[in-house]
């Protein structure tokens, strides 16, 4: 047997009203059209429901028994299609897929989990190693918000730029490079070691070189910007990679920072996200919540305070 659900609503407010008149003016239909429904829900139940007393209407043992199940099924059914709701985070219970590079990870990964656990407590973020491959992660819902250099090329990723990092160059204290201003073809002569989830051995500083007419030499390469910062302060590897993501890494390393001794364009750094989360107010939160933790790696350093004046 079909169901009308509709009829839902006519016998919530049937039992709330107890009476037909009532429940017509209630849901703004005329007294007829609710003795049709009162009928229909008669024959899908079995069961008269109302039934006249004098001159009211009173329910039935059935009715009385099903009534708060349907009237909280009417309320359910409200919330689900009506629109969002303000957004409790108190009270909100959900697991996020949080990709990102493993330097932005490093960055600020600490700051949005703290974050995101002051604010809302039942929330659980997963942060899984970037992948070594191009999969449509976010397309299938496995990843939530991922981090990207590149803008996207699919239409149903959105985007936002959330930050522009320079190039520079870190090595260990004492190192021959840091003897003077860093030339570039002192910086090329160097030993380098570069990162690449693929293994490669060139990047676009590598192009960059080549059309000043310069080679250099990288010795070897390695999968995370992680690896190589922990490889510089016991070799003289030369390191070139983004300023602001990998700030605090290197001053806890205690690598000394040198300007890249050509010009680089800036790295660009967007978050990602599927457009079926355009709408979703608990992924709006967390994505500007994100975006705030990220960009404020790019604030200037506090500068230092004075000594008092004696």
């Amino acid at each position: 047997m079909q169901l009308d659900l509709n009829l839902l609503t006519a016998l919530d407010a049937l039992l709330e009203e107890g009476s037909v008149a009532g429940a017509a003016a209630r849901l703004h239909v005329t007294a007829p059209a609710m003795s049709r429904s009162l009928g229909r829900i008669r024959k899908a139940t079995g069961d008269q429901i109302l039934v006249r007393t004098g001159r009211s209407m009173v329910p039935t043992p059935r009715a009385l028994a099903i009534r708060s199940q349907v009237h909280a099924l009417v309320q359910q059914a409200h919330h689900l299609l009506s629109a969002q709701q303000e957004l409790d985070l108190a009270a909100l219970e959900r697991v996020f897929t949080v990709r990102w590079h493993d330097a932005l990870t490093t960055a600020c990964g600490t700051a949005l989990i703290t974050a995101v656990h002051r604010r809302a407590p039942g929330v659980q973020l997963r942060l899984p190693a970037e992948s070594g491959t191009d999969t449509p992660e976010l397309r299938r819902g496995e990843v939530d918000l991922e981090s990207s250099s590149a803008r996207p090329t699919l239409p149903d990723i959105r985007h936002r730029l959330v930050g522009r990092d320079q190039l520079v160059v870190a090595v260990r204290p004492g190192h021959p490079l840091a003897e003077g201003p860093p030339s570039i073809e002192r910086y090329a002569a160097a030993e380098h070691l570069t990162v690449s989830r693929r293994g490669r051995l060139r990047d676009p500083v590598d192009d960059a070189l080549t059309a000043r007419g310069r080679e250099r030499h990288v010795v070897a390469t390695g999968p995370t910007l992680a690896f190589a910062l922990q490889l510089a302060p016991e070799t003289d590897l030369v390191l070139t990679l983004p300023d602001a993501v990998t700030r605090t890494a290197r001053d806890r390393l205690g690598l000394i920072t040198l300007p890249l001794p050509f010009q680089m364009p800036a790295v660009p750094l967007y978050l990602l996200w599927h457009q079926r989360h355009d709408d979703d107010r608990a992924h709006t939160w967390l994505r500007d919540l994100a975006t705030e933790t990220v960009r404020a790696l790019f604030e200037p350093p506090p500068a230092s305070p004075q000594d008092p004046t004696p």
